[in-house]
């Protein structure tokens, strides 16, 4: 277990999963958090009272030399993410490279810091597995520890919800939402609604995050849900909890993401203590409730999109 006296910084912490797990490690004992992100602090998804919350571009040097000086152990959630409209030929914006997690590492080993978290993605894509690749590298040579959590599709409040960087439960939220309040009766869903996810809360995932950094696992794991579900099923979900009805209508030739997308059950028991706890319909109430706050805050306030999105109609 962590000393939980000793500082741990969270790169990444001004997007969605970091700001939970900055929250969770408050909640868990630790007293010493620096946050820390690309973005400025007001553009943050969420900002903890209990970290030291700054912006540093971890691309730099020197700034990722600055932000890792005392510290004990380092998240690196810094990986770009992205729904479908990100990941479509149409998006303007692709996965960040590696970059950030060479010059981090950088740093980490220069400065002595005993434990590395990379974050990925189930569904690796080569910028994430670049990452991978690069921090195993790193223990190879320098005897850095390093853990490797990979994540399924995370969801809950204070998520991305409008610009292409929204996953499926917050998208569908948001076009049920808006479909209330302006009186419509459909909603779009790229694709025909078949294709499967396997979602993952927020809560479940940064509990499973920190095992996984305190842990001897060292190979990735995945942290995901066990079921898939599939966009039509979620829809049905989301509408049930809004109390609505709508009408879909199927765009067939937008991207509708990969196929089909379920966790991998035999990476699990590599997680002492670790299970989805979070059922998909009281996470999805969560979401949905909060996701239509934001909507009809936008409504009011004229304001498009989320912080740090563009307000590009989006997936599914």
């Amino acid at each position: 277990m962590l000393n939980r006296s000793e500082r741990v910084l969270v790169a990444g912490a001004g997007g969605f999963v970091g700001g939970h797990l900055v929250r969770y490690l408050a909640a868990e004992g630790f007293t010493d958090i620096r946050a820390a992100d690309i973005k400025p602090v007001d553009q943050w998804l969420q900002v903890q009272p209990e970290a030291e919350c700054a912006q540093f571009d971890l691309r730099a040097r020197a700034a990722a030399r600055e932000a890792v000086a005392g510290c004990e152990c380092v998240v690196n959630l810094t990986a770009g993410t992205g729904g479908t409209g990100l990941r479509s030929p149409r998006a303007t914006t692709g996965i960040p490279s590696a970059d950030v997690t060479a010059t981090l590492l950088e740093a980490v080993v220069q400065a002595g810091v005993a434990r590395f978290l990379q974050a990925s993605s189930a569904a690796a894509c080569p910028a994430d597995l670049a990452g991978e690749r690069l921090a195993l590298r790193y223990q190879a040579d320098h005897g850095l520890t390093v853990r490797i959590a990979r994540y399924h599709e995370v969801y809950g409040p204070h998520c991305e919800w409008a610009g292409g960087r929204e996953r499926a439960p917050a998208a569908l939220s948001r076009k049920v939402a808006e479909a209330i309040l302006a009186g419509a009766d459909e909603i779009e869903i790229w694709g025909d609604g078949s294709q499967t996810r396997a979602l993952l809360h927020v809560d479940d995932c940064v509990r499973g995050t920190l095992l996984i950094l305190e842990g001897e696992f060292a190979d990735p794991c995945n942290l995901g849900g066990a079921e898939p579900v599939s966009v039509n099923q979620l829809a049905d979900f989301i509408e049930e909890i809004a109390g609505v009805r709508l009408k879909r209508r199927f765009h067939l030739s937008a991207p509708g993401g990969v196929h089909g997308c379920a966790g991998d059950g035999a990476r699990m028991p590599q997680v002492p203590g670790w299970e989805p706890s979070v059922t998909l319909p009281a996470g999805l109430a969560g979401t949905y409730r909060w996701v239509a706050g934001q909507v009809s805050a936008r409504t009011l306030t004229g304001r498009r999109g989320s912080p740090g999105t563009a307000g590009i109609s989006s997936a599914p």
